[in-house]
């Protein structure tokens, strides 16, 4: 979504110039599908070679960067498998060698939040001057402009994102369990994450295992569909470089329960209700409380309306352009 989002959003908002949109070879098919702007054409990503030889500049759309251009911007979302153990120690590795060379390789970092920058600036070393902190953003769909009646949706708790250790789902199913009859959970996202057998062996064992719906990945259809119908959302991730999930949750009118805990607080600000995602208990009355309570959920669904609409993707857009701007006046 990112890199969509940055890519066809600099093109349209600057038709004057040219972008060339490189892609290593396992996306570089799939992005043929795509019909580029008039302004930008495609490219194979060659590995370690100057990636973009005649360029102005560079932009690593991820926290990987093999070798210099003219001047270089990398994006860095998260570094979660630096500071906790959510990864293999081959991943971590891998992981590690390849932030510390995007940082060095770098003339300007993106982070996506001020957690995520300060994890860059601690963890990597890397002078606070070279970090620009630049949210996510998201899209608001033109009905959510209109409140939803709390009785147009269904008793479902909804969590988007991959079933692994990170995001925490066995104390999500624990506290659920003492929802009252009629209401479903549903997870939506892949069920291969790292870790993911003792989270899915929670709903297994669950008293309540027949009230939840594991749906693995799901289509952009099918999620939207599960946005409008569910009545709560309820992420607790232990760690989280940004929290798109919990805007594009907010951005279709959910109330949403979070982590107070790593980037969600600065994407949820006051618009949301926040939990010590290890504290079951907590989690578990913020649940029921919300499920009783009519007026919480649509004063909780116009604030994270009205939260979203602070994160347009085209923002996010304009201030990647000033940073590029800022590198290439100081080339000058």
């Amino acid at each position: 979504m990112y890199s969509r989002e940055i890519l066809f959003g600099l093109a349209r908002a600057r038709p004057g110039e040219r972008f060339l949109y490189c892609y290593r070879p396992h996306r570089l098919w799939k992005s043929l599908a795509d019909t580029l702007p008039s302004n930008a054409s495609r490219r194979w990503l060659r590995g370690s070679t100057n990636p973009a030889p005649n360029a102005d500049l560079f932009h690593a759309l991820n926290q990987r960067v093999d070798a210099r251009a003219r001047r270089t911007v990398c994006t860095f979302h998260d570094l979660f498998a630096l500071t906790g153990e959510y990864s293999s120690p081959e991943f971590r590795a891998r992981f590690a060698d390849q932030a510390r060379r995007a940082a060095q390789n770098s003339d300007a970092i993106i982070a996506v939040s001020r957690f995520t920058a300060s994890h860059v600036e601690q963890l990597l070393g890397v002078e606070a001057s070279r970090i620009h902190v630049i949210p996510h953003g998201v899209r608001v769909a033109p009905e959510a402009a209109a409140p939803l009646e709390p009785t147009a949706r269904e008793k479902i708790v909804l969590f988007v994102g991959a079933i692994q250790r990170r995001k925490n789902v066995a104390r999500l199913v624990k506290a659920f369990e003492s929802m009252p009859a009629g209401w479903r959970l549903t997870l939506a996202g892949a069920t291969d994450g790292y870790e993911a057998a003792p989270e899915l062996g929670a709903i297994a064992e669950s008293p309540r295992q027949s009230d939840i719906d594991v749906l693995g990945y799901v289509s952009a259809a099918v999620l939207e569909t599960l946005y409008s119908r569910a009545s709560i959302f309820a992420f607790p991730s232990l760690d989280e470089g940004f929290g798109i999930p919990v805007l594009e949750a907010m951005a279709h009118g959910i109330p949403v329960i979070t982590s107070d805990r790593s980037a969600l607080p600065e994407a949820a600000g006051d618009a949301a209700i926040l939990v010590d995602p290890t504290n079951v208990d907590q989690l578990a009355a913020e649940l029921n409380r919300l499920a009783s309570d009519e007026n919480l959920r649509a004063d909780l669904s116009r604030r994270g309306r009205d939260r979203a609409l602070l994160f347009p993707w085209e923002a996010a857009v304009e201030k990647t352009w000033a940073v590029y701007q800022l590198l290439l006046a100081g080339a000058q």
